[in-house]
């Protein structure tokens, strides 16, 4: 992955086949991409020809593709001990093996939940300047099945992908960055990285809205987890206010995370070498689109206003 210019782009479709979505990402501005690899609301298990992996390989390199993501399915729940799990963990070994058929680095997961927790994780908010004690939740019952089920799919799949970990910005794992400090710690494998996404920053509380602020999250996500584990962002604004617990995204400038954290984020030296990937609803509710895209370029290149 460069470290020069940005790298900018896209949750986009695979209508037609992994082939069409380089150009879908190039469309709108982007060097990089994510995608599904099938139906984010289904078991159907990813699988891709050497043909079509070829064809996608070569248009990525045509169009200027730099690097690409899948971002799992939807049903993802590596917590759950009946068949939710089974089928998720299946899912994800799929996932991964087409993954590196296709050149594309690995996979942005929601872990899923506790269900039977959920009304109990109000004490959950972050803490995040305080306490460094493990989350009350590595307790839970289903804690080390969730560790079982992630050895298991990295065990079953290729040493060059990466099982990437969302933060949430709601009542599921990974809205405290303690969760997933405990998480990594515990799997214990180097191809565990993690997306942070900006809308679920804002919904589960963390402020990064001044460069003073950005440095002290940073500095402690370093101590937990550490930098180098930090794979990309999720560039989206939030409909809802801070510390809302709720995941509804909005066009970059028309929610409420506020301006300057695309500026900061985008111009941070510890930051601004990450791919950065639009998951908006997009101005004519088509998804990511060139509007979005040029909003992030100007934020780029608006350096002095980042402080």
């Amino acid at each position: 992955m460069r470290t020069g210019a940005h790298i900018f782009g896209g949750h986009v479709s695979i209508a037609g086949g992994y082939k069409e979505a380089p150009a879908r990402a190039a469309a709108i501005g982007g060097n990089a991409l994510q995608m599904f690899s099938g139906n984010p609301r289904g078991w159907n298990l990813p699988q891709v020809a050497p043909a079509e992996a070829g064809v996608f390989m070569e248009e990525a390199k045509k169009l200027g593709i730099e690097t690409a993501y899948f971002h799992a399915s939807y049903l993802i729940n590596l917590a759950d001990s009946g068949p939710n799990g089974k089928h998720s963990v299946e899912a994800l070994i799929a996932e991964l093996n087409v993954a590196e058929a296709l050149g594309v680095r690995g996979s942005i997961i929601h872990l899923g939940s506790f269900k039977e927790e959920k009304a109990k994780r109000e004490d959950l908010m972050p803490t995040l300047f305080t306490s460094t004690r493990a989350p009350s939740y590595a307790k839970h019952p289903n804690y080390d099945l969730l560790i079982s089920h992630i050895k298991t799919i990295l065990e079953k799949t290729p040493a060059k992908t990466l099982f990437i970990i969302e933060d949430m910005g709601m009542r599921k794992i990974g809205r405290d960055l303690k969760e997933i400090a405990q998480i990594v710690s515990d799997v214990n494998s180097q191809r565990l990285k993690v997306c942070l996404d900006t809308c679920h920053l804002h919904a589960a509380g963390y402020d990064i809205t001044t460069r003073q602020k950005l440095d002290k999250f940073l500095e402690r996500f370093d101590q937990l987890i550490g930098l180098g584990r930090l794979e990309c962002f999720h560039i989206n604004d939030s409909r809802d206010e801070f510390g809302s617990l709720r995941d509804r995204h909005a066009n970059i400038g028309e929610g409420k995370v506020g301006k300057d954290v695309f500026r900061l984020l985008l111009n941070h030296p510890k930051t601004k070498h990450l791919p950065f990937l639009l998951e908006v609803p997009g101005f004519d509710d088509t998804g990511p689109d060139k509007k979005n895209m040029d909003i992030l370029k100007a934020f780029a290149r608006d350096a002095k206003q980042a402080k």
